[in-house]
């Protein structure tokens, strides 16, 4: 009995040290799955000097394996711990190790290739792998294939330290067939051929992190010109040769004008070995700043004659946004992810000083206001807002930092810090901060220690509420009025949250008559502001709050200003006028979705701005569709579209003509308007000044079959009229989600739970927001449950930005209790939902509870 109690004992306890053991940290740091905060700050401390030899053994067959090589070479302190290398795949795709010449048997865990610490040595180390490629980041084709490594998926396909403070330089060589090119950040040292193969070989790369890695291979086209002494290549696949005759040379002079400009800014030359891009069909994003070989979407890049003013700006904007990251975001580059906004607001603040210099009659002030302040509240007025800043314990949750807060809010923070502390300041600080940090790493921290030092402020507190909170303010004025002027003009804030949080800014407001328009600035530093400029004034027709557009908040609208939209003198005031009535709307205070719709449309023809026109179409589509009762759309679309036509042949600039147009398609209801645009489609004439081309005529098609028009086999014929082939393969993906058949929409949503049918990120994107369409809401609510299931997997396998755009193409257009009730049900059954992804479907969803809310009190009305 003791003897049997004994040895039970015995196994216990070998039990509890062989749990211990597997869970146990190796050395002090746990061995989980991803790169944990913990794990990158002990590696940081341990290594340097790195490099990966890598070399990629690319088949023509995409369902190949990729055989690969890598050599890990690097210098590491004295350490007991052993060494952790990250490699998110499976087990079996590790084929042999070797360290320090020394073949040792492969100990893989969570993600990890686990080194032991006796194979190891103080100073220099080598570990070389051989193994077969990660296909999940390598976006394969059948005849391209490119990498996109952010924010940790280089581990996804070769072993290595990822990590953005572990920068390294490349060597790499791929294998690829005979007849491909190829790109990496490096420029090419050699290339050899051998059976129907060909082998490139770059050079050692600049000092770069690794999501910056990078190499693209395929059947491209290559194009190469030389411009101010700097040899520029750029790989495509377009086939549209007018798209490529106009497109062209706005793309080499405006990354020739953006290095120029920032050489210039920053007082550093272009600071890496070559400056090449290639254009990418379907690209996840708009563009990715690949050190050597930045990749664009090639529809953001090849534009046709029909472009529109703001299509070209977009495209210089991308441009420049992409080139600035070379200094911002691959010479200094943030310490951890925490800090991944602050490459992306500095990209965005540099492009848009960039485009105000560089594009002729761009309205820089306008362009910024339309751009940034609508989409940066589309967050923070949320229910599941994010700040600037965030907190980040494992790399592996990165990814769901991006998106409109990082873009679009923190470009607004850096003009009120530049207003704050001066511009020459601000010039000066990030001399400073690139020179300091020149090819290493910095937080915001550091940055924000510099800026202090130049200013008497105080930049902590107005840093905390700016970029460590979320939300907005709400501004309201009060005016009294004596004797036919102003007694008294008042501004006051408080947060939208109700808290008692101020926002430290500048705005202006406009004091609007007859004649004239009187502007004063206003320093909101308290919770009430009196405006003793305005005492004794005359009173005017209406006011205007944040009439430079330079604020942000959500200002109070005057009744008045409504019915006088158009005799406000200038775009940017009417354009901050068109956000700030729309937001109110949103909100419930004062402004009601049909009496904003029926004020704008006699602007279609007033208003004489093209970026106001997209403003002011795209503020009408979303009322139509989602905040009037779907029984009342068909008879205020024949309103619609019997303005809109005037509007068109009224309006004299082309570009406002084809805005319209697309406005015009978007609403149309009517079965006679929709023969009209068969009849456009179908002939391939489009209306009087105004150009169609190829894409167009697919978008039309697309808007005709969502409506079931009864052409047979309609977007099938689109099809066969594409020349490009990758294009032809997008719409044939779509096709089945346009369907009149609901058998057919069913079988192709049941398709997208399989990760291989989600490949295409944007095709996905597309598809979905005409599955979801408003025409087809009553039967595609069925999706919405097994849609936010998925959504945990698709974080988890698709690229940054896909968990947000597949929410906002599946639930952007619902605007019924039965939608709502399903995304709340989904939450509440799910207490422990990973924050960043219930932040993000609350992001999505929040037209959709605001629609309720507003249909509801228009129904009570």
């Amino acid at each position: 009995m003791f003897t049997t109690l004994k040895y039970s004992l015995l196994l216990l306890f070998f039990g509890w040290v062989l749990a211990a053991c597997r869970q146990s940290p190796v050395g002090s740091v746990l061995v989980e799955d991803g790169v944990s905060e913990a794990l990158a700050q002990q590696r940081a401390a341990q290594l340097s000097d790195i490099s990966y030899k890598l070399h990629f053994e690319i088949p023509a067959q995409k369902d190949s394996n990729i055989a690969a090589q890598a050599v890990v070479r690097f210098s590491r302190v004295a350490s007991k711990a052993d060494l952790q290398l990250d490699f998110r795949e499976n087990a079996e795709r590790l084929k042999k190790l070797r360290v320090n010449e020394k073949e040792v048997p492969i100990r893989f865990e969570k993600e990890h290739l686990l080194i032991s610490a006796n194979d190891l040595k103080t100073g220099v180390n080598a570990i070389e792998v051989d193994f077969l490629a990660g296909n999940s980041s390598l976006n394969r084709s059948e005849d391209f294939l490119y990498t996109l490594l952010v924010p940790d998926r280089a581990r996804t396909v070769f072993p290595c330290f990822d990590q953005p403070d572990l920068k390294a330089r490349f060597e790499l060589s791929l294998t690829v067939p005979a007849h491909w090119n190829a790109m990496g950040n490096a420029p090419l040292r050699d290339s050899t051929r051998s059976d129907g193969q060909k082998t490139y070989n770059f050079r050692l790369s600049d000092l770069i992190p690794t999501y910056l890695f990078s190499f693209v291979a395929g059947e491209f086209f290559s194009w190469t010109r030389q411009i101010n002494g700097r040899e520029m290549t750029l790989l495509h696949r377009e086939t549209d040769t007018t798209k490529l005759s106009l497109s062209l040379d706005p793309i080499f002079n405006t990354h020739a004008e953006a290095l120029a400009f920032l050489e210039d800014y920053t007082q550093i030359k272009y600071p890496f070995q070559k400056f090449d891009f290639a254009a990418i069909p379907d690209f996840q994003y708009g563009g990715m700043e690949h050190v050597g070989a930045i990749q664009y979407k090639s529809a953001s890049l090849f534009l046709d004659k029909g472009a529109t003013k703001d299509q070209k700006l977009s495209r210089a904007k991308l441009l420049a946004h992409e080139t600035a990251h070379m200094w911002f975001g691959d010479l200094v580059t943030m310490r951890w992810f925490n800090d991944v906004w602050m490459k992306e607001v500095f990209a965005n603040f540099m492009a848009d000083k960039i485009t105000e210099t560089t594009e002729a009659n761009s309205n820089y002030e306008l362009e910024f206001l339309v751009s940034h302040v609508p989409a940066a509240y589309e967050v923070d007025r949320t229910e599941g807002p994010n700040p600037i800043r965030q907190s980040l314990e494992n790399l592996n949750q990165a990814g769901s930092m991006y998106g409109p807060i990082i873009y679009h809010k923190a470009p607004i923070m850096m003009r009120q810090l530049e207003r704050l502390i001066g511009k020459d300041n601000l010039r000066d600080g990030l001399r400073e901060y690139l020179k300091k940090y020149a090819f290493g790493n910095a937080t915001w921290p550091d940055l924000i220690a510099i800026l202090d030092a130049r200013t008497p402020l105080d930049l902590a507190a107005w840093n905390h509420v700016w970029v460590n909170e979320t939300g907005r303010p709400m501004i309201d004025f009060s005016l009294k009025k004596e004797n036919g002027k102003i007694a008294e003009l008042k501004l006051t804030q408080q947060a939208e949250d109700g808290s008692t949080r101020l926002w430290p800014q500048s705005v202006e407001v406009a004091l609007v008559y007859p004649d004239r328009v009187e502007e004063i600035a206003v320093g909101m530093n308290a919770v009430s502001v009196a405006v003793p400029e305005a005492a004794g004034k005359p009173a005017p027709t209406f006011v205007l709050v944040n009439s430079s557009g330079q604020g942000y908040g959500l200002f109070s609208v005057d009744p008045a200003m409504l019915p006088n939209l158009a005799t406000l003198p200038n775009a940017l005031m009417r354009a901050s006028a068109y956000i700030s009535l729309y937001e109110n709307m949103l909100s419930q205070k004062m402004v009601k979705p049909e009496d904003l719709l029926t004020n704008y449309i006699p602007l279609l023809i007033a208003e004489k701005e093209e970026l106001n026109i997209r403003l002011l179409t795209g503020q009408l589509s979303s009322i139509f569709w989602q905040f009037i009762p779907s029984g009342q759309r068909p008879a205020l679309a024949t309103k619609l579209e019997v303005e809109t036509r005037k509007a068109m042949q009224v309006q004299e600039n082309p570009n406002i003509k084809k805005l319209l147009f697309k406005f015009y398609q978007s609403v149309t209801l009517s079965k006679v308007t929709q023969d009209e645009l068969y009849t456009i489609w179908k002939t391939q004439k489009a209306p009087n000044g105004i150009t169609l081309t190829e894409d167009d005529y697919t978008a039309l098609a697309l808007a005709l079959a969502v409506r079931d028009y009864p052409e047979k086999a309609l977007l099938e014929q689109q099809v066969e009229r594409i020349k490009n082939p990758d294009r032809q393969k997008r719409l044939r993906f779509m096709i089945p989600a346009l369907a009149s058949d609901g058998e057919v929409r069913d079988a192709f949503f049941a398709s997208l739970a399989d990760d291989k049918n989600r490949e295409r990120e944007a095709w996905v994107s597309a598809a979905l927001g005409y599955l979801h369409h408003p025409l087809r809401a009553e039967r595609s609510v069925k999706y919405l449950p097994k849609s936010l299931e998925l959504l945990e997997e698709i974080q988890k396998t698709g690229d940054i930005f896909f968990p947000q755009a597949w929410l906002n193409s599946t639930l952007g257009s619902y605007q019924t209790t039965e939608a709502v009730q399903v995304v709340r049900t989904f939450l509440a059954e799910r207490s422990a939902y990973n924050p960043r992804l219930k932040g993000k479907l609350l992001q999505s969803a929040d037209g959709l509870f605001r629609a309720e809310l507003i249909l509801k009190a228009s129904k009570a009305d």
